[in-house]
């Protein structure tokens, strides 16, 4: 099993370059998306920055984590104003 396991019975934490690359970008989209929701008070980009920010936590494949981030950003674009 590839990773570093942090606490006994977690899993592993992966530090592949590419689930690294793709996780801070889908989390910067995602803290820009927050942050643009707080302000316009708007919820649908607040609760998308928040799915944004967290999903890359429990997903540790890299077709994954693309996958669901540029389905999570095409509802940032889909519910836009």
């Amino acid at each position: 099993m590839r990773g570093i396991r942090i606490v006994p019975g977690m899993p592993a934490f992966d530090l592949d370059p590419t689930t690294m690359a793709l996780s801070f970008l889908f989390g910067g989209i995602g803290f820009v998306a927050f942050r643009y929701g707080r302000k316009m008070e708007q919820i649908p980009p607040v609760v998308l920055g928040m799915a944004l920010m967290t999903y890359p936590l429990f997903v540790s494949s890299a077709l994954w984590l693309a996958a669901i981030g540029v389905c999570l950003t095409g509802g940032l674009w889909f519910w836009r104003d």
